[in-house]
Parts: structure tokens; sequence; C-alpha cells
């Protein structure tokens, strides 16, 4: 029986590590999902509080799989452990069952597994947990008391300290579609081997006051004009295609008229993306590295753009600064989320191809990156897209 008590043990102890691990890489994945899950519940006034539930619920799994390996305070991680994998369970039951999901989150966007396998999986958890509160006396520690106290003590100081590296200079780890070394109009496209979802055409109608459903073939036979009104016409889904998505999508840059200047960005030779999803972040905390970037743009003939949900702000912000011809662009603050795990976060394209991406603790090393390029005019002299709000204030003479 002790032998089947450590194999489960095992089994629990490192999933729930590597679980842990993956989502601590980018703590902000966990925390967008949580928030699709409230939104969906209307429970809009938990958003605020997703980012630290992400945080405590990634240093949990670390520290309770850590936990359990060592045998530290069994009885007190037997009980939660079960109690989360419960939770667990209800949540991704919910994800799979309801269909409004296409992924849970459950290992984050480094392995993104489907409901019905997440589901499942905690299905499998909940009996290997259940077998260990059951036999949890027979777990003992592996090191003496203390030596397993530090230990633990070192664990919990890493997890919270790796989350606070990646949410700070962003995931060790990139998984997202816009990492370093992908072309964003190609992520733009439908991948080649997807299979689209299988609809029929299907009509709601009324019937003396009752509601009718059928589908475009399935017309009753007493149809007419007079006795059935149309209220709604809909396609239903009737087969989920497969991989029918796009790794990018959202991403469309507009400036005041909301013209699509998405493509003319993607094609220039070089280009300096800089994404604020808001200026929460004080522009003065950054001014001072981004002038070096700037100032290697624009020796160089690169445009610079500034992507933001608030280009009214991002011009107020900008006024007082020395950065002229900042091209303002707004875009989709999902598409923002995605592309920028830090705010700000900066760009180097290529071509549309992710030469870097950097938070604005490392902007330097951006700068170093322009310095290196040989690049040459954009024809026609540097492109100012016609709709962008451009920021034209003064530059500052220093004497």
């Amino acid at each position: 029986m002790k032998a089947a008590v450590n194999i489960a043990r095992i089994i629990v102890g490192v999933l729930f590590i590597f679980s842990g691990l993956v989502k601590a890489n980018d703590p902000l994945g966990l925390s967008y999902k949580m928030q699709e899950f409230f939104e969906l519940w209307g429970m809009h006034q938990f958003n605020s509080w997703t980012l630290l539930l992400s945080v405590l619920m990634n240093a949990f799994e670390i520290i309770a799989g850590f936990a359990l390996l060592l045998g530290w305070r069994i009885k007190l991680f037997s009980w939660l452990l079960l109690l989360l994998i419960v939770f667990f369970t209800f949540l991704t039951g919910y994800a799979y069952l309801s269909g409004k999901f296409r992924s849970c989150g459950c290992f984050g966007d480094c392995l993104p597994i489907t409901p019905k396998t997440s589901f499942l999986k905690d299905v499998a958890l909940l009996i290997l947990i259940g077998f260990l509160f059951w036999k949890q006396k027979l777990i003992t520690s592996l090191f003496p008391g203390k030596a397993t106290t530090i230990t633990m003590l070192g664990i919990t100081v890493l997890s919270f300290g790796m989350q606070w590296y990646s949410l700070t200079y962003l995931p060790f780890v990139d998984c997202l579609p816009y990492k370093k070394g992908n072309n964003i109009a190609e992520k733009m496209k439908m991948p080649a081997d997807a299979i689209p979802d299988s609809t029929v055409i299907t009509f709601i109608y009324d019937k003396g006051g009752k509601q009718v459903e059928f589908t475009a073939d399935k017309f009753p036979a007493d149809f007419n004009s007079t006795t059935y009104k149309l209220i709604k016409r809909y396609d239903k889904v009737v087969r989920r295609g497969k991989n029918n998505q796009p790794p990018i999508a959202g991403f469309n840059l507009s400036g005041i008229t909301n013209e699509d200047s998405t493509q003319i960005v993607l094609q220039q030779s070089y280009a300096v993306l800089l994404f604020c999803e808001n200026f929460n972040v004080p522009v003065s905390t950054w001014e001072k590295s981004f002038s070096k970037v700037y100032a290697e743009a624009k020796a160089k003939n690169i445009p610079v753009y500034l992507i933001t949900t608030q280009p009214g702000e991002a011009e107020a912000k900008l006024a007082g600064t020395s950065f002229r011809n900042v091209q303002v662009l707004k875009c989709d603050n999902t598409a923002i989320r995605t592309a920028a795990r830090t705010n700000p976060c900066l760009f180097v394209l290529k071509q549309g191809t992710i030469l870097g991406k950097w938070s604005r603790h490392h902007f330097s090393s951006a700068g170093k990156l322009l310095n290196g390029i040989n690049a040459q005019p954009p024809t026609g002299g540097n492109p100012n897209l016609k709709d962008s709000v451009i920021i034209e204030s003064p530059v500052t003479n220093n004497k």
C-alpha cells in the first residue's frame, strides 16, 4: 500500500509543480483566463483581483507539489489539495460541458489543452488526491523537520520571485504568437491544416405565439408566410472544426478615421512599435530610456509607432516630451495584452518579423539593436499614416 501511496504522491506532486511553473512563467495568462470566467458569469467586480489570484494560485501549486513530494505538513496540504482539485474539476467540467471555452488555461499558453482533456485530467487527479487524503498517515517526511522547512521557505520565495520577474521583465519563455522571430502578418493567416466548423442555416419563427426552430432543409409541411413570422436566422454549428483560428487575431491598427493601417506598418523595412495598453505607468519612468531608442530610430529614418487603446490620452501624455513625429495608432485591448505582457513594451520589426521585444527596464537593448541596423530611408521619405495622431511636441534644446 505504501508503494501505491508513493507513486500517487510523485504523480500528483510533479503535475502540480509542472502546472504551477508553466503558469508562473506568465501569470498574466491565467489572470486573463480568470477574467473570461468572471465576464461569462457577470462577476465583473472581481476582474481587478485576477492578477493577485493568479500569482497566489501559481505559487500554491508549486508549494503544494513540493510539500507533497517532501512530506511536509501533509495533514494541511492534503486538505488544501483536495479542496483545490474539487474546485478545479468544477471549473474544467464547466468549461467542457458549456462549450464556451477553446482552452482552459490549466497549463498556460505554453501547453494549451482542450477543456475535455483538462477535465479528464482533473478527474484522474481527484481520484489520486482522494486516495492520498485517505492514506495520508503513510506519507512521511523525506528529511528532518528543520531542513524541510528551510527548503520549503526557499521554494516559496522562488515561486513568487519568478512571477515578479515575469511581470517586470517579460516571461522567461515566450509561448505567445508574438514571440521573437515570428512574422505577425504570417501569424494572422489561417493555418494550412484548418478544418472549418460545419454549420447549417437555422430559422426561428413565431407560430401562434410559440417559437419553432428548423433548418433550411426541414421546413414544415404547413409553412406559409401568414402563419409563420420570422424572428431570426442564424448559422448553427453542428460539428466543431479543428485548428481553425489564426494564431494572431484582432491585431488591427487604425488611426482617428478608423482606416486600417496594419499592413502598411507591417510592410515597413524596419519599424519600432511601442505598446501602451494604458498610461497607469507614468511616462516619466520610461521617457529617458525610450528617448535613446527613439533617437536611434530617427537617425536611421525608422518610423516609430505608439500602439494603444487610448490615442487621445497618448497625445496628451506625450505632448510635454521631446518626442516628435511619433505616430499613435489604436488597437484592440485583447491584442495588445497578448502582444505585450508588460506595460509599456517595445517591439522592433523587420518587414513584420519581430526582431526583439523588451519591457521598459530593457529598452537599452532595443537601442543597441537599432544601432547595428543598416537601415535605408523608406521610399518617399519617412511615411506618416494619414489618419494617425502625430505627436508634434517641441524638441527641448539643452544648452
